[in-house]
């Protein structure tokens, strides 16, 4: 197994897995766990892996369900699962840490989840799926519950009158079409990813990437969001769980940050004390595919060796 030829890891949720790994190029000091966005797939991070294994991390990352190259019989690409599709997406992140847990006992880990990544990662602590050392939470959009109320109910109707598992209507008109409009002058619909021109033609022409989610994905989205909140926080999690929190200042995403400020108040208001948050002005929401991704590189890093020391 290497970060190039994934492991198929068989889940407990009936997901054939594949799980990439990079070993630390010195003696390891802790495990990061990548849990990657929405439309995208792990592979995306092996410039990230390679520069965590450089200061002796071991990374791991998993396409979810729906994403990448897993398979399950009900995950087509674009759809967690027929069913219960945030509760099996939980349960593979939970199978995964274990697995690492398994492999490489008495280091400590952290949980890394970008943009819908984050969503999940948050989701898994509050429902103790995962119990990681640290974790990092990098362009997450917790939608407000307004916003919130209003995706559950045009997803339900598109649920009732098209089905579950054709490409949502509504959600990419309120989301990525949305956000590719607030980036001046933009030339294609995922400018709104980084300011690297090179990269998101990467992503406009990977075939595993930008693909439709389909109403029953987003619904899942959204109950990530509210899996957030119930229970709160502070009664799951540790109150000194070392937090990183980041998030771009051109973000269309998040608001230019926003929703990780509202993330960081809301974390310290309930009683968390070792929160770490960075707003870098020029960013838009891919930070490991901007322009200036070895500042993020570093700066995380340099979290990552504090949480784990």
């Amino acid at each position: 197994m290497s970060f190039d030829v994934p492991e198929i890891l068989l889940s407990p949720s009936g997901a054939k897995l594949a799980l990439r790994f990079q070993p630390a190029n010195q003696a390891a000091i802790g495990v990061v766990q990548i849990s990657h966005g929405l439309a995208e797939h792990a592979a995306r991070y092996q410039e990230f892996a390679r520069y965590l294994s450089d200061h002796g991390f071991h990374v791991y990352a998993h396409d979810h369900r729906g994403h990448g190259l897993t398979q399950a019989p009900d995950a087509p690409l674009g759809q967690f699962a027929v069913t219960d599709g945030d509760q099996k997406t939980l349960q593979d992140m939970g199978f995964v840490e274990k697995t690492i847990r398994e492999r490489h006992a008495g280091l400590p880990l952290i949980l890394f989840g970008h943009s819908m990544g984050g969503l999940i990662t948050l989701a898994a602590l509050c429902g103790k799926f995962c119990t990681p050392d640290a974790a990092a939470i990098c362009n997450s959009n917790f939608a407000n519950v307004v916003n919130q109320t209003l995706a559950f109910t045009l997803l339900k109707a598109e649920r009732m009158f098209l089905g579950s598992d054709v490409p949502s209507h509504f959600l990419p008109s309120m989301t990525f079409h949305t956000w590719a409009k607030q980036v001046k002058n933009y030339q294609t619909q995922f400018d709104w990813l980084s300011h690297d021109t090179a990269e998101v033609a990467l992503y406009n022409s990977d075939p595993l990437c930008g693909f439709a989610p389909s109403v029953s994905m987003w619904i899942d989205v959204f109950r990530f969001m509210r899996r957030c909140n119930e229970p709160a926080p502070q009664q799951t999690i540790a109150l000194n769980l070392p937090f990183y929190l980041q998030g771009g200042g051109q973000d269309p995403s998040t608001e230019g940050g926003k929703s990780l400020l509202a993330l960081e108040k809301k974390l310290k208001t309930a009683g968390f004390n070792n929160v770490t948050t960075r707003i870098y002005p020029n960013m838009r929401h891919e930070s490991l595919h901007e322009t200036d991704k070895t500042r993020f590189m570093q700066d995380f890093t340099a979290w990552a060796l504090l949480a784990v020391g």
